[in-house]
């Protein structure tokens, strides 16, 4: 039996997204003003349980932010707190619920002033919330400036102030959080660094807003997690063979012989049935001697390409990996290309990772009109600038529109790797991974993971969840083996990640 999740605890908004959820949720009957008094709630308690009392300094900005603010300030007053409030702003601009909370607190309403940081213990930054678009300037920027150099803690309302939080980006100076307390779903902008780090531990707060509201907006963005894909995730079967598993090829390269050996033990660690590794013939011998359960292919050194295409003749072979010491160098690079070529030729499931991807630097539109069946990139940063020059010019800053738009126009699910790893689908769907430990930056962690991802593709699943559970669980072996990592735990770990997942979302 599977237990039932809904994946829509993992839907992700915008800052645009969460103000439309705000008025429809008062659409719906909820008073915008019981809303700010839950978020103001939220902020309060979770002050309550991370500090002892201490001096606080409230800092509210003209926004509902602010307002917010206000109701976190009159909550800790009202348990003995000592709380001093700035606000900067007009009152008669703010909204009828913050101009509400504004009139209720008891207390002064001082100007902003970095003096008043000399006998404080704790700053609430209500200052500006995740819709901000430019940096702080003037006194704002004054009192963040000090709270940095203080090193005051800082409990932050929805984000830092200085955060964007659709793409994660720092505008210009912001005072890192301790915590920062959020409402209804987390923002992209929580996920993707630099804001992820300047968050701190993040609590999600619910503050009344009717789930229906979700119904009502077309959102296009998850946090990994099991609950988008584990229904289809492949588990063996009782009354299956190797073959219903599916057949993964792997090229694996001349020289740099370890990148494709990690793939092609990541494809069979993640339950592909049969895994060929398809080689130059001079090369042929290292391979051989290296693997046991991976069978391994030789190809004419001087025909690769044409011998691919026929090793590629019978059907069963359904998933296929370029990429992962493949070669850039001279005849490499030429071979690689054509390799690439004849793989997406077949229409079937293909991966294609480092130099395949490199190997289109000068023409990648090439690459992007060849795919014609299941496609995943998996570029890193570099890759990916390669071959979406154009994209990373005018989209600098904003990982999540960088990997739609490669998405799109490239036709292939892209994998925009590293700590905030972005998953993307042409149709614009994306999937942003939060559970990468610093770990798995070393050499062959990339290599592990095509092989992951073309494993499940082999057994069945689409591209994007095959490249999202393959994220997610690349992640959690990573946690599992922690500090001191190499590339060649992650296959043999992997087994034990599997376990505790079945356990944990399948119940029989």
């Amino acid at each position: 039996m599977i237990n039932a999740l809904n994946p829509n605890t993992q839907l992700l908004l915008t800052a645009s997204e969460m103000t439309e959820a705000d008025k429809a949720a008062v659409v719906a009957g909820v008073p915008a003003v019981d809303l700010m008094a839950a978020a103001g709630k939220a902020v309060a308690d979770a002050v309550l349980n991370r500090w002892s009392k201490c001096s606080v300094l409230v800092l509210c900005g003209p926004g509902n932010n602010g307002g917010d603010g206000f109701v976190v300030a009159q909550l800790l007053g009202s348990v003995g707190w000592p709380v001093r409030l700035a606000f900067m702003g007009a009152v008669e601009k703010l909204s009828p619920e913050a101009a509400h909370f504004y009139q209720a607190w008891q207390g002064e309403v001082e100007a902003y002033s970095v003096d008043l940081l000399e006998q404080t213990d704790l700053v609430i930054d209500a200052m500006f919330g995740a819709g901000l678009t430019r940096p702080l300037e003037g006194k704002s920027r004054d009192m963040v400036d000090a709270i940095i150099t203080r090193k005051v803690p800082v409990c932050a309302v929805d984000v830092p102030s200085g955060v964007d939080g659709t793409t994660g980006a720092a505008l210009g100076l912001v005072a890192p959080a301790e915590i920062t307390v959020t409402f209804f779903r987390k923002k992209p902008g929580h996920l993707l660094l630099p804001g992820r780090a300047l968050c701190g531990e993040l609590v999600v707060a619910d503050i009344g807003i009717p789930e229906m509201v979700l119904n009502e907006l077309n959102l296009q963005a998850w946090e990994n997690s099991p609950e988008l894909w584990y229904e289809n995730y492949p588990w063996p079967r009782l009354e299956g063979h190797k073959f219903h598993r599916g057949h993964a090829v792997v090229f694996g390269g001349e020289n740099l012989t370890g990148a494709s050996r990690l793939t092609a033990r990541g494809a069979m660690r993640i339950g592909a049935g049969l895994v060929t590794l398809a080689v130059p013939m001079k090369a042929w011998a290292i391979y051989a001697t290296a693997m046991t359960s991976v069978m391994v292919a030789k190809l004419e050194q001087t025909q690769e390409a044409e011998d691919f295409e026929e090793l590629l003749f019978d059907p069963r072979h359904n998933a296929i990996v370029v990429g992962p010491g493949a070669g850039l160098s001279g005849f490499e690079r030429i071979r690689t290309r054509k390799i690439v070529l004849t793989a997406l030729a077949t229409g079937r499931a293909t991966v294609l990772d480092a130099d395949a991807l490199s190997a289109f630097s000068d023409d990648p539109q090439t690459l992007f009109d060849a795919i014609v069946g299941p496609c995943v990139m998996t570029p890193h940063e570099g890759e990916f600038a390669r071959i979406f020059s154009g994209i990373n010019e005018h989209h600098a800053g904003d990982k999540l529109t960088r990997a739609r738009l490669a998405a799109k126009l490239s036709g292939a699910v892209v994998v925009l790797k590293g700590a905030d790893t972005v998953i993307a689908s042409p149709d614009g769907r994306a999937i942003i991974n939060s559970n990468a430990p610093a770990y798995l930056a070393t050499g062959g962690s990339g290599d592990v993971l095509a092989g992951f991802i073309a494993g499940l593709l082999a057994q069945g699943m689409s591209p994007l969840d095959a490249a999202s559970a393959a994220v997610w669980l690349h992640g959690e072996v990573g946690n599992d083996v922690g500090i001191g990592l190499i590339a060649d735990d992650l296959p043999d770990h992997l087994t034990k990640v599997l376990s505790a997942f079945k356990k944990r979302y399948f119940v029989s």
